[in-house]
């Protein structure tokens, strides 16, 4: 049975991904549904930071001039962190990881990494630990768009870049 597909609709094109759901039930399971829950629809990616990742689904980032962008909890719950040891995918330009403030914190926030960010690997020596429950398939270029937004200081865009709908096809 083939992995679900989820596509990602922005202000500035759409994107789409292979969610691993075969290799890390629990992360995608969650993703997906949330993304069914029609929750990612209207929110804003609330960081980016050029040759690193672009980040979303912060429930606050509906506003994306909201000073609480970015410090939201999942109304989802908290997920464990997942961590096969089979399954030691990297985060590698293109996946899509679970975001974390710690250890079991993932909830409906993630992040898409523009470059090799090995050293956030489960598996890699230090302290950051992000499990990578898809990969962008088609429109990568959409991504490397919004990763080359002009940001603040805090790294938000300055031209607010909209998820006008997330959906999943199985």
């Amino acid at each position: 049975m083939a992995n679900p597909t989820a596509t990602f609709e922005t202000s500035l094109g759409s994107f789409t991904a292979e969610i691993f759901l075969d290799q890390m039930p629990i992360t995608a399971a969650n993703f997906i549904k949330i993304a069914k829950s029609g929750f990612y629809n209207g929110l804003h990616f609330h960081r980016i930071i050029n040759n690193f990742m672009i980040q979303f689904g912060c429930e606050h980032s509906k506003d994306p001039s909201s000073p609480r962008a970015g410090t939201g909890n999942s109304p989802f719950g908290r997920i464990p962190d997942e961590h096969p040891a089979m399954q030691k995918i990297s985060n590698e330009p293109g996946t899509l990881s679970m975001a974390n403030s710690g250890p079991n914190s993932g909830g409906a926030q993630f992040f898409i990494n523009t470059k090799h960010n090995s050293y956030l690997d489960f598996f890699s020596a230090g302290e950051s630990k992000h499990p990578v429950f898809g990969k962008v398939t088609a429109g990568l270029d959409v991504v490397k768009q919004i990763e080359t937004t002009a940001t603040d200081p805090r790294d938000r865009p300055r031209t607010p870049v909209k998820m006008l709908s997330v959906t999943v096809s199985e």
